[in-house]
């Protein structure tokens, strides 16, 4: 599995690490320039790459994260356009993965920047449903820890 962009910035991204590596049920790699990889990733039990095409080679899931403009300061990145040239998911650039590969995004998506439409409405694409279920599931694991059920 393949966690692709704003690490540094991202809840999601943590979360999943943890709970993946937690389950010991995957293989995690962390990919991203070096100004967006928190130089302590790697003792999350995650393999950091700063290549796109090293990172996605051979996975079974693919979870992009949006590049979080609003949250950036100084100059971590040229430009949205240069980030996309390096770490952006084409079409191309998915076939490195495994064939019957699946390609996540918490949302929301700035398209043409962290993943090409092509990718967001492909056939491997579960983006959408992995944002409507994402909801129900939040609130449900809400209600229970709240204690409203059972």
């Amino acid at each position: 599995m393949a966690i692709v962009g704003d690490v540094l910035h991202s809840r999601v991204a943590r979360s999943d690490i943890h709970a993946l590596t937690t389950l010991g049920c995957a293989e995690v790699r962390v990919v991203g320039p070096k100004t967006l990889v928190p130089s302590d990733m790697a003792q999350m039990g995650v393999r950091v790459c700063h290549t796109l095409e090293e990172g996605i080679k051979d996975c079974d899931v693919v979870i992009m994260l949006r590049l979080q403009n609003e949250r950036m300061s100084g100059a971590l990145l040229p430009s949205s356009h240069e980030f996309f040239r390096h770490f952006g998911l084409t079409q191309e650039k998915l076939q490195l993965a495994k064939p019957d590969a699946i390609v996540m995004h918490p949302g929301p998506i700035n398209r043409g920047v962290e993943i090409d439409s092509s990718v967001v409405d492909g056939k491997q694409s579960v983006i959408l449903p992995q944002v409507t279920f994402g909801i129900a599931v939040r609130m449900a694991v809400m209600s229970i820890v709240a204690g409203s059920v059972a």
